[in-house]
C-alpha cells in the first residue's frame, strides 16, 4: 500500500510539474488615441500598447482607419515593438468618427482582433489611401488584410490536457502494479 501511495504521489507530481501556465490572449490596455476620443488635429499614428508581448508576422497584425465613408488612412503596415503595435496614418481629411480596427497575433499564438473609435472633430485637408495601394495591402503588404489565420503557430490546449492525462494514467497503471506486488510479498 505504500508504494501505491508513494506512485501516486510522484503521478501527482509529475501532472503538476508538467502543468504550463495558463496561455492567455493578449488584451489591450492602452491606446492613442483612447478609445471614444475627440481630437482637433489628425493623430500621426495609432499606438496600441497590449499587456504582453505581440508576436510579429508579416500581414497577421493589422491595423485599419477607416474614416465615416469606408475610406482607409493608414499609410504603412504596422510595426511591432514588444507589446506596441503602432501605425503611422496618412493626414485625416472629413471631420466625423474614425474607426480603429486592428488584428494581432498574441503571446499564445492566437489571432486577437477589435475595434475602437475616435472622432475627428475638425476637418483635415488629408486623401484616404488610393484603391491600388489598398490592394498591396491587401495581397500581404500590410494593415487592411482582412482574412483571419487559423495556422496561429501556438501548441494547441487539447495537445496539453491529453498529454497530462497520459502521464497521470501512465502513473496510476504503475502505481497499481506496483500495489499487487507490495501486497503479495
Amino acid at each position: 500500500m505504500r508504494r501505491f501511495a508513494a506512485a501516486a504521489v510522484l503521478a501527482c507530481l509529475a501532472f503538476v510539474g508538467l502543468a504550463t501556465p495558463a496561455l492567455a490572449h493578449n488584451s489591450l490596455v492602452e491606446s492613442n488615441p483612447r478609445d471614444k476620443a475627440s481630437v482637433e488635429v489628425s493623430p500621426d499614428s495609432i499606438t496600441l500598447t497590449f499587456d504582453q508581448p505581440v508576436q510579429p508576422g508579416d500581414g497577421i497584425n493589422t491595423i485599419s482607419v477607416l474614416d465615416p465613408q469606408n475610406n482607409h488612412w493608414e499609410a504603412a503596415p504596422p510595426q511591432v515593438d514588444s507589446s506596441t503595435v503602432s501605425a503611422p496614418l496618412r493626414p485625416l481629411g472629413p471631420s466625423g468618427e474614425y474607426k480603429i480596427a486592428w488584428r494581432i497575433l498574441s503571446a499564445d499564438g492566437h489571432p486577437v482582433q477589435g475595434q475602437l473609435s475616435f472622432t475627428l472633430s475638425k476637418a483635415g485637408n488629408g486623401t484616404p489611401l488610393p484603391a491600388d495601394e489598398l490592394a498591396k495591402f491587401k495581397n500581404g503588404a500590410g494593415a487592411a488584410q482582412s482574412d483571419t489565420s487559423e495556422d496561429s503557430g501556438g501548441v494547441p490546449t487539447w495537445v496539453w490536457i491529453v498529454g497530462a492525462v497520459l502521464v497521470l494514467g501512465v502513473g496510476i497503471v504503475f502505481a497499481l502494479r506496483m500495489g499487487g506486488k507490495d501486497e503479495e510479498a
